[in-house]
């Protein structure tokens, strides 16, 4: 039974090596230790200060990238919008200048028609002249000369116009 006697010089040794040890340890190592850890914990808090910093940032980038689209996708739709209306303006000129075109052709031939007429009734007349002439000139036998041919003709055609207004 000798391990449980406390024996006082043993006791007062364990004591002033206990004292020792820890006022060593206290100033050398413990002081050193919490300044290592006091650090640790130090720039653990700034790394979590970083990531909460930059996923505030990311938030905002992602929320500008998101307004970016946005308007982008907002400009396509105007682009797309102005380039319907320009192909609706465009086929709208396009048919504009066929219709003038088309006018344009069928008043020149109106016009060509007109000059044909104008031209197959004049010759009608003047064969019509030249009729009357051979007819009366057998009927009267005589040979009127070509002004008093036109001008008798003239007369004639005259009087059928003025029966055809009235």
């Amino acid at each position: 039974m000798d391990l449980v006697r406390i024996e006082p010089g043993l006791y007062f040794w364990a004591i002033a090596v206990f004292l020792t040890l820890f006022t060593l340890l206290r100033k050398f190592a413990w002081r050193p230790l919490l300044n290592a850890l006091e650090e640790r914990q130090e720039s653990i808090r700034k790394s979590l200060d970083d990531a909460e910093t930059a996923k505030r940032e990311l938030a905002e980038v992602q929320e500008k990238a998101e307004a970016l689209i946005g308007q982008a996708r907002i400009e396509a739709d105007a682009i797309l919008v102005e380039a319907r209306a320009d192909g609706r303006r465009l086929r709208e000129e396009m048919k504009a200048q066929a219709r003038s075109e088309a006018q344009s052709i069928v008043g020149n031939a109106q016009r060509q028609i007109q000059l044909e007429r104008d031209r197959a009734v004049a010759q009608i007349r003047e064969e019509a002249v030249d009729l009357s002439l051979a007819i009366a000139s057998k009927l009267i036998r005589r040979n009127l000369t070509r002004a008093d041919n036109e001008s008798l003709i003239d007369d004639a055609l005259k009087q059928v116009e003025s029966r055809r207004i009235q």
